[in-house]
């Protein structure tokens, strides 16, 4: 039988706060994308998520080298505490391509994925609840389902974004950092379903 005390339990504790400042971030990039002002404020309040995100993945380190007993194998705590802070570290990548690039105004196709990294963080956090119940759980595998789904959808407007951008923006300078922009928020989400598949890793060793 999967048993976990309740000190090893904190392990999934540590990644659902870390899960939730995934959502943090994702909420005031959102946010900065459909409301474009006080851009630098915003970005700041990202960069804040970013440092807490490090700091929560630090301690989950520390607890790590002090465990004798870990709950799931030490690699993939290492693993799933990393990657979970690559989503804060990729939607911190993206908010200062919006300084950096000057950009002045945000294409719906970028404010469609920036709603798709919100709700598939919110999945992701859903999805570490549900991790320290692994056994019974009966939503694990719908969750991960449902974010390879979200960043399916990503690829298609991806897809469809970059290829309006090199049919109808005339301007190269914004061909190119839009397309750069675009990349970063594809690849939010495609860090979120990494999440997601070392989740389902981990439950097919325990099944």
């Amino acid at each position: 039988m999967f048993r976990v005390s309740r000190r090893e339990e904190i392990f999934f504790d540590y990644f659902v706060e870390t899960a939730e400042n995934a959502c943090k971030g994702a909420e005031i990039l959102e946010e900065l994308m459909n409301n474009y002002v006080n851009v630098q404020d915003k970005i700041k309040a990202i960069e804040e998520a970013e440092h807490e995100g490090d700091k929560q993945v630090h301690k989950i380190l520390k607890q790590l080298n002090r465990s004798f007993i870990t709950p799931i194998d030490r690699e993939d705590i290492n693993l799933i505490a990393k990657e979970l802070d690559n989503i804060t570290d990729s939607i911190e990548s993206t908010a200062h391509r919006f300084n950096m690039f000057n950009v002045q105004s945000i294409p719906e196709d970028a404010k469609k994925l920036a709603k798709l990294i919100t709700t598939s963080t919110k999945e992701v956090k859903e999805l570490m609840i549900e991790l320290k119940n692994m056994k019974k759980s009966k939503k694990i595998s719908e969750k991960i389902i449902e974010i390879n789904r979200l960043e399916n959808e990503a690829d298609f407007i991806f897809r469809e974004a970059v290829t309006k951008l090199f049919l109808i923006e005339k301007d190269s300078m914004e061909v190119i950092k839009w397309k750069e922009i675009y990349d970063y928020l594809e690849n939010t989400l495609d860090v979120c379903e990494d999440v997601a598949n070392i989740v389902e890793g981990v439950v097919m060793k325990h099944a």
